[in-house]
């Protein structure tokens, strides 16, 4: 499985206009070789380097039970599916806006035996639990972004 962008390339700077620096949309996604059993995907965008003072990573984007013929999510678009909610109380995309230094910003596509039976605005910690044991593959896209 793996997850590419037209928007920027693994492990380099994700441009200006999919942050908060800039238009803030999200940057376009192509998803490849999902396992024919996969019944729903899941995408998860993170900051891991933005831990906060409770010990939890920044949670930018998280949409589940995305259909698993699901090849493209365009620039500035949302997949099909069900939005938790970010750490910002958000429920779409929400780019990066690193406080400090460069940060990694991990988009991680899960592929799912199952359809999850969670609802609107859980959060990523419940879509987490949730796929355990229902995890068929996965891939990520690593983009980095520095403020400065």
């Amino acid at each position: 499985m793996k997850i590419i962008s037209k928007s920027f390339e693994h492990n380099q700077s994700i441009p200006k206009q999919y942050t908060c620096d800039g238009e803030d949309t999200s940057p376009q996604l192509s998803i490849g070789d999902v396992p024919i059993d996969t019944k729903s995907l899941v995408i998860i965008m993170d900051d891991p380097d933005a831990i906060k003072p409770a010990g939890k990573v920044w949670d930018h984007w998280i949409v589940f039970n995305i259909p698993p013929d699901t090849i493209e999510i365009p620039e500035g678009k949302e997949p099909r599916g069900i939005h938790g909610i970010g750490t910002s109380e958000n429920f779409d995309y929400h780019g990066p806006c690193p406080p400090d230094t460069e940060h990694r910003y991990f988009f991680k596509v899960y592929a799912l035996d199952a359809m999850l039976d969670l609802i609107e605005g859980v959060t990523k910690a419940e879509v987490i639990e949730a796929m355990q044991g229902h995890i068929i593959d996965q891939a990520e896209l690593v983009g980095l972004y520095n403020r400065n």
